[in-house]
């Protein structure tokens, strides 16, 4: 049984590793270049000298201040490391202490850029080799193995640098220069033209919503030269701006993890949150553009980042009314998925609540969550931006919407989706039985679930696309019952917080509302009277 969970979960990776070779619209100071990018597994090429290490630093700063005190052996001030996580839940430690990880070593030419590297001397189920700088001080996890690989100098680390009058920049570009790394360097006008703090936009077409491009919000971007990494995240407006100076040309790429608080799709096994590769482009920044011309993926997994971050600030300015995701919120963008099933397995459904499973993982429990998605996001089938908002939306209504009412509560929802025939027959293959406890009868979850997820996704969607009159939801599971409230003074502020773990029908729910806006009587007794299955 565990096998089979474990190779369920490296057949949805490698159906999001999916790749295909994209060209996208990428701004160096106002013109526009085609630039072929891979979006497959990384080719790496020879290893190169890395500037920053200490043994190169040195050298540069006794090279051009050989008179001063300065001179002499530097003292490292990071640990180029490599660290080889058991599974998941080491990952997430690491993370934990503030640990940037990449899946490739960032001392080696890049022969063909691509989303994801998988260490060939590593087996393809296990995760790969996680490339780091760490300070000095970093305390390492006893239980996870590691590699120091190189002593680093990065000047900005070091107080003594703030006030020693060496121009220290100018000693980065003599360690360029002496360790053979020249041709990085950005071609230099007048003293300090070159350095820069990496800024700039990444936007995307949303036609329905605005003739020009919107920004792509919240999102991190991460751009590196060697072992000097950093990282930003974009604004409402798309842009972001580096906190590090930089003079040479950079790699930058995309991490789709929101600053709100989820993250999608898998590059490869075991990774929770994609990446897409914008390339190597200048020190001063990258601006790109996408439409849906653009890689499917990228495309579908940013308005899937819009989508989730319009709803979170729905959220928020609504002071909590509109239920917010869980914390820590994963999404699988799957391809042949035509649309989405929210399982919220990463958070404990059937991991925890279905007994059967439960007994055979037993301590297998803790590192299956951590590894499993919540919401499978079916991308068969978007080919523009409003379906893809459309659909992300609904997504993320279902999961504020499980915020308010449990594990339990909504277990007997996924029953009500898959059946409970083939519950009961997945639970016989595993030796014993188990049935829904819920009062309500399983068909009741799955009325209560997607009406009120469809009319989420009505009012916000409307909200977003100021003229749009579009109702969603299947004929089965309409919407219109709550916009019959909504356009009579009920909306989804009032709305939204009724649907807690009591309500398991609409009966239930007409009650409830009753109780709630006994001033609403006779307008909620129509709408039950007229749209109530």
């Amino acid at each position: 049984m565990k096998n089979f969970i474990f190779a369920t979960i490296v057949a949805a990776a490698a159906l999001s590793a999916c790749s295909e070779r994209i060209s996208l619209d990428v701004d160096r100071q106002g013109t526009e270049k085609e630039t072929e990018l891979s979006h497959d597994m990384i080719v790496l090429g020879e290893q190169l000298s890395d500037p920053y290490s200490v043994d190169n630093m040195t050298k540069a700063l006794n090279s051009l201040y050989p008179s001063t005190k300065a001179t002499g052996h530097l003292e490292p001030t990071d640990f180029y490391v490599r660290f080889l996580p058991k599974d998941q839940a080491d990952m997430q430690l690491l993370a934990e202490k503030g640990v940037v990880m990449l899946d490739h070593p960032l001392d080696y030419r890049i022969v063909r850029e691509g989303d994801w590297y998988h260490d060939p001397e590593i087996p393809e189920n296990n995760i790969t080799w996680q490339y780091a700088v760490v300070p000095v001080d970093f305390e390492f996890p006893k239980n996870i193995r590691y590699e120091r690989l190189e002593d680093c100098y990065l000047s900005e680390h070091d107080p003594v640098t703030k006030a020693d009058g060496i121009d220290w920049f100018e000693v980065e570009r003599e360690a360029f220069r002496l360790s053979g790394n020249a041709s990085m360097l950005a071609p230099r006008t007048k003293a300090g033209d070159e350095v820069c703090f990496p800024e700039g936009y990444i936007k995307i077409s949303d036609p329905d919503f605005s003739n020009e491009p919107v920004g792509v919000k919240g999102i991190r971007v991460c751009c590196n030269s060697f072992v000097k990494v950093a990282m930003a995240y974009t604004d409402e407006d798309g842009h972001y701006k580096m906190s590090r100076t930089y003079s040479t040309e950079l790699r930058y790429r995309l991490m789709f993890k929101n600053i709100k608080g989820f993250c999608q799709g898998l590059n490869f096994v075991l990774v929770p949150a994609s990446v897409s590769t914008l390339g190597s482009q200048p020190a001063e920044g990258c601006s790109v553009t996408i439409d849906n011309y653009s890689n499917y993926y990228l495309f579908t997994r940013c308005v899937v980042n819009n989508a989730g971050y319009d709803y979170y600030q729905a959220c928020e300015q609504s002071s909590g009314d509109i239920p917010l995701p869980p914390t820590d919120l994963r999404i699988w963008d799957v391809p042949i998925l035509g649309s989405s099933f929210n399982i919220m397995m990463h958070h404990g459904v059937l991991l925890e609540t279905f007994n059967p499973l439960h007994e055979v993982l037993g301590l297998y429990t803790i590192i299956a969550k951590i590894v499993q998605p919540d919401i499978y996001y079916g991308i068969d089938g978007c080919s523009s931006y409003n379906e893809a908002y459309q659909r992300a939306l609904k997504a993320f209504a279902q999961a504020g919407h499980f915020a308010q009412v449990g594990m339990y509560w909504w277990q007997e929802y996924v029953i009500s989706e898959v059946g409970e025939t083939a519950m009961m027959t997945f639970a016989e293959l595993l030796g014993s039985i188990g049935s829904s406890n819920g009062n309500g009868g399983v068909g009741s979850y799955a009325d209560i679930v997607h009406t009120y997820s469809n009319y989420c996704t009505t009012v916000l969607y409307q909200r977003h696309y100021t003229s749009s009159h579009d109702v969603m939801g299947e004929r089965l599971y309409s919407p219109q019952m709550l916009m019959y409230l909504d356009e009579r003074g009920l909306g989804l502020e009032k709305l939204a917080p009724m649907f807690t773990s009591d309500v398991i029908s609409y009966d239930v729910l007409k009650q409830k509302l009753l109780s709630y806006y006994p001033q609403f009587k006779n307008t909620i007794l129509e709408a039950f009277a007229r749209y109530e299955k």
